[in-house]
């Protein structure tokens, strides 16, 4: 048994797209919680960057990452997408805990960690600087996931959860096989089985087949089993080797001279044809009956004896030969000369018309005047063309022609066509065509987008790493990622595309609030 084509391997649908067999066509859909169209199929998120600041990427979508962040009587700031924890003035203890009104001030020793020297995704320790479980890079920057796409693993694992992991875990159906096709899943079902892969594979049942049905043995035979396999034979009264079995005659032509096809078979035509007394003889297929010498009558009713004072009587009254004939007596001979009549055809006393109706003919002519004919000759107009189909003239005005082709056809008014060089686009993606001063299709890339604009035209950026280390990806482009960040007299300086707040010399706080002068002593600043 051959194995079925899949269209779906390896799957066209691209990156985070779901393929169906759909009659032997691939039909391509996002996968849950995807969006657009394949093979683009895109999450709202994949990075913090791709959201707003206030704002970051969780489980692929952009939402407020406070809730839960903090601890009790805690403030949550959102800056630069990560929550930023802190006690509301006059309170004090771990803002990821909970908060409690400081008491009576005392002198406090300086916290190394406050405000942290961290980067994001990093903790700090007395002024030590570590990644957070499961994160990798220098904590003082900034700390990354095992992975933010798919593209950063193996070919033979995705992007999970921000881990590099086997997606077909729960991916396909109840015994279906998986294989990872450039970080892809795909699902299967494994040979000499079928159903639908994302739900059940099951066994192909070999079908009960009956050999005889339908029969192979072609018309007017018989078709019996034998050992699971089909023996053909004709029926009774048929020759021949099947599936071409045919009766021993169609017409009397296919029998002897002296023999006429009579319900199939080459019979003697003589039986029942002739009257009593009468003498029959076959000439050319056709019974010809005769009343023997010395009798008289009608050879198709009775013969009998002919009286001394009889006049000898007409041999074509009756007329021996058939309807549609013509009788000659014939002297020195028993029985008179039978011929077919004018516009008749065939051989007494079977002569018959060519044809009565169309329907006698071949489908290319007419019954015209009892002759199959064709019917075209003085049917159709000048310059048109017929045809005859189903014994009906058809008239139509050759190519290039116009008018009634039952009168008269005459040459079509040409018309000049415009053609736009833009239909179709000689364009790529995210580019488009206009007419250049000599009339060709020109190509150029849509605004806030570069590239050859005849392949594919790109936006400025997709990821921060597209952009210099200064700058970050914003909507496609690369802008300095400080502004809106950092509190109030603090400077922000853009480290790998995150920007980072510190505190002017002389100043201190948090920098992604308020910073404030030094205070030294009672009245004076430092």
């Amino acid at each position: 048994m051959t194995e079925q084509f899949n269209p779906c391997v390896p799957s066209p649908c691209g990156l985070n797209a779901e393929c169906r067999d759909v009659g032997g066509i691939p039909s391509c859909t996002c996968q849950h919680g995807f969006f657009g169209s394949p093979p683009n199929c895109q999450s709202e998120c994949v990075v913090n960057t791709d959201c707003s600041n206030d704002k970051a990427c969780i489980n692929m979508k952009c939402q407020n990452p406070c809730q839960g962040s903090c601890g009790v009587d805690a403030l949550c700031n959102v800056i630069n997408h990560g929550p930023v924890c802190s006690c509301p003035i006059g309170y004090q203890g771990d803002p990821f805990v909970a908060c409690r009104m400081k008491p009576q001030e005392l002198p406090q020793k300086i916290d190394p960690c406050h405000p942290s020297p961290c980067g994001s995704n990093a903790q700090c320790n007395n002024g030590v600087c570590t990644c957070l479980p499961e994160y990798h890079g220098d904590p003082y920057y900034g700390c990354r996931p095992e992975c933010v796409l798919s593209t950063d693993c193996s070919s033979d694992k995705a992007c999970i959860q921000f881990k590099c992991m086997n997606p077909c875990r729960d991916m396909c159906g109840e015994d279906a096989e998986c294989n990872v096709y450039n970080h892809v899943a795909v699902c299967s079902c494994p040979t000499g089985m079928t159903g639908d892969a994302f739900v059940r594979c099951a066994k192909i049942e070999k079908p009960i087949t009956k050999p005889c049905e339908p029969s192979p043995c072609g018309p007017n035979s018989i078709c019996r089993e034998a050992q699971g396999q089909a023996t053909c034979a004709c029926i009774n009264g048929y020759v021949g080797n099947p599936p071409n079995c045919r009766p021993e005659c169609i017409q009397s032509s296919d029998c002897s001279p002296s023999r006429a096809c009579i319900n199939g078979k080459c019979q003697d035509p003589c039986p029942g044809s002739c009257g009593h007394n009468a003498v029959c003889k076959v000439y050319n297929h056709n019974p010809v009956c005769t009343c023997p010498p010395k009798l008289t009558g009608s050879p198709f009713t009775h013969c009998y004896a002919q009286t001394l004072d009889e006049t000898p009587l007409n041999p074509c009254v009756p007329s021996p030969c058939g309807p549609n004939s013509i009788c000659i007596p014939a002297p020195n001979r028993d029985s008179p000369i039978c011929s077919c009549q004018p516009t008749f055809e065939g051989s007494p006393p079977n002569c018959r018309r060519e044809c009565t109706a169309s329907e006698e003919c071949s489908t290319d002519k007419a019954c015209i005047n009892y002759k199959c004919k064709d019917p075209c000759p003085g049917s159709c107009g000048s310059q048109a063309i017929c045809n005859v189909r189903l014994h009906t003239v058809m008239c139509s005005c050759q190519e290039g022609y116009t008018g009634d082709p039952f009168t008269s056809c005459f040459p079509k008014m040409q018309q000049i066509e415009t053609i736009d060089p833009c239909d179709p686009s000689p364009c790529g993606a995210n580019a488009r065509c206009k007419l250049s001063r000599n009339g060709l299709a020109a190509c150029v890339c849509e605004q806030g987008y570069f590239g050859n604009p005849y392949e594919f035209c790109r936006p400025e950026c997709v990821i921060d790493n597209d952009c210099p280390f200064d700058k970050a990806c914003r909507k496609n482009k690369c802008e300095d990622p400080c502004p809106g960040v950092c509190g109030a007299t603090a400077t922000c300086h853009v480290l790998n595309h995150i920007p980072s707040c510190n505190c002017a010399a002389g100043y201190t706080g948090n920098p992604y609030q308020y910073c404030h002068i030094i205070i030294s002593e009672p009245g004076t600043y430092k």
